[in-house]
């Protein structure tokens, strides 16, 4: 009874800054996220494995369609377009100037096959898929089609090992996948990523974590309590989130290698909640009512040198540290009344509003280059009815991404920059969803109980 009564406090305090009017009109959107227009196209024939490897064949080049095709950098050729037959090995292409078949369904040993009509390809990539005693082996490679000459159209080639199984079949693509899109210079995309969030389909809200696409779910809490808004550093190691476990709400931090709690000092306070990590890896930003009500502090990781940021007798919460400067930090205050998102330096100086106002706003997150910002915004429909808008910084120019398809809440950036992650109850309960940032290409990632407060990082 006593953890429900603090958690009706917890659900108040998040209420008083999230209560707001109507307002008279919606907002003037203007776009701050454009999508390439120039994406190259790229052909990415089945790789063959042995009988005994037809399960992991087929997860691999699932899996690397989907990491290529969702890290929104290329136009992904139709397979219906392909040759009939692709190469396996540098070895299987023949020079273009070599007589090439009419048949278009046998011009796959042909960069010509690839880069002509009907396919149109700029990159081939192909290989194979064998075992080599206990482990799995990809020999994978990444040719440009529209090379005059077989020998300068290679971009790289590599091996890789796993496990012989799905998963290692997965992590194969995953790790094909980043080092295509490296090579390119277009970043990493999503592969190998992981999205952390709260879901209570074990009958307590517990800490999870999945794939990028919402595969090999994983449980990463066992506390048999309230754990949510969770918050991962940037290297990946470490994950933080708000706890009732031991009856008020408080930060806890697990190792994300070993699974195991790790040191964190809490405040003596009623409330230390929604922590957000620095880009240098050794602090941590959290809101705490060690003052008698909810402000903004940054400590050590261990919770150690505290120290606050914001001074005001309204409510603030949900810090978020600047990912690329380290020298900002977005939250939501009630200092004007509604629930509003403010920006501030790192040392508390330099306060100002960024949301517009009429309405509430919440949950702001950075995109990985510190530009723009995301929150969830009710101006222009009921209160409670969130939709994601973008903001860039600089010069304020908003972009909506949800229109009034339910309560739309917890957006985050992937660490690519290229998508978002939020939660929905667009079709009845709380799930996961993604989309590019553009708002285009809507997925839904979970279908176990309710599921919310997602946030994406590296593997």
């Amino acid at each position: 009874m006593k953890q429900k009564n603090f958690r009706s406090s917890f659900i108040f305090l998040f209420a008083l800054l999230t209560v707001g009017g109507l307002p008279a009109q919606r907002a003037d959107v203007q776009g701050v996220i454009t999508e390439n227009a120039q994406a190259p196209r790229i052909a990415v024939p089945e790789m063959p494995g042995s009988a005994s490897l037809s399960a992991e064949a087929a997860a691999f080049n699932d899996t690397l369609w989907n990491d290529l095709d969702s890290s929104a950098q290329f136009e992904m050729v139709s397979k219906s377009f392909y040759p009939r037959m692709a190469p396996r090995r540098p070895e299987d292409l023949k020079a273009n100037d070599q007589n090439i078949p009419e048949d278009k369904g046998a011009q796959g040993f042909w960069l010509r096959g690839w880069a002509d009509p009907p396919v149109t390809a700029r990159y081939l990539t192909f290989g194979s898929i064998e075992t080599s005693g206990d482990r799995m082996v990809l020999s994978g490679y990444l040719y440009d089609a529209t090379a005059e000459e077989v020998r300068s159209a290679h971009i790289f080639g590599k091996r890789y090992f796993s496990t012989a199984d799905v998963a290692g079949a997965r992590q194969l693509a995953h790790d094909f996948a980043r080092d295509i899109l490296q090579n390119l210079g277009l970043g990493t995309g999503l592969a190998g990523s992981r999205i952390y969030f709260t879901s209570d389909r074990t009958g307590f809200k517990e800490i999870w974590a999945m794939d990028y696409d919402g595969s090999n779910e994983q449980q990463i809490t066992r506390y048999e309590s309230i754990s949510m808004t969770p918050a991962v550093s940037p290297d990946g190691s470490r994950i933080a989130f708000t706890t009732f476990v031991e009856g008020l709400p408080g930060i806890y931090m697990h190792s994300l290698e070993t699974g195991r709690r790790l040191t964190f000092y809490n405040q003596k306070a009623s409330l230390n909640t929604t922590p957000s990590f620095h880009p240098n890896g050794q602090q941590i930003a959290f809101a705490s009512s060690a003052t008698g009500h909810s402000q903004v502090y940054i400590a050590d990781l261990d919770g150690r040198n505290f120290r606050r940021i914001s001074y005001t007798r309204a409510l603030e919460i949900d810090p978020a540290i600047n990912p690329k400067t380290g020298t900002q930090i977005a939250f939501t205050s009630g200092r004007s009344g509604l629930a509003q998102v403010y920006m501030m330096d790192i040392d508390g100086a330099n306060v100002r509003q960024l949301s517009l106002g009429g309405g509430d706003a919440v949950q702001a997150a950075w995109d990985p280059q510190g530009e723009n910002i995301t929150f969830a915004w009710t101006r222009g429909f009921e209160p409670g009815n969130y939709n994601i808008f973008v903001m860039n910084v600089a010069t304020q120019k908003l972009v909506q991404l949800t229109y009034g398809a339910g309560r739309n809440e917890s957006p985050y950036f992937s660490p690519s920059g290229t998508h978002l992650v939020f939660s929905s109850n667009r079709l009845g309960d709380t799930q996961i969803w993604t989309m590019r940032a553009d708002g285009s290409d809507l997925k839904r990632l979970t279908t176990k109980g309710r599921n919310e407060s997602p946030v994406w990082g590296v593997r």
